[in-house]
């Protein structure tokens, strides 16, 4: 597996993980209390993230040529 592959892999399910845990913590939580928003947020920013990460190994990787 190419250093490319690994990297959409990762950051694809990284951001996946991310989303579950943000849905979970708005809508599946036991109960609302500030640790379960605060993990929401969490699951939030831990999307956008992931994908200004995926998005600037893309362009790095084409500059590159790998």
């Amino acid at each position: 597996m190419s250093l490319k592959s690994f990297h959409l892999v990762f950051v694809t399910v990284s951001t996946l993980l991310f989303s579950f845990l943000a849905v979970w913590s708005f809508v599946f939580s036991p109960e609302n209390s500030g640790i379960f928003n605060a993990l929401g947020y969490v699951g939030i920013a831990g999307i956008v993230l992931m994908l200004a990460y995926g998005v600037y190994f893309l362009r790095k990787a084409r500059q590159i040529h790998i």
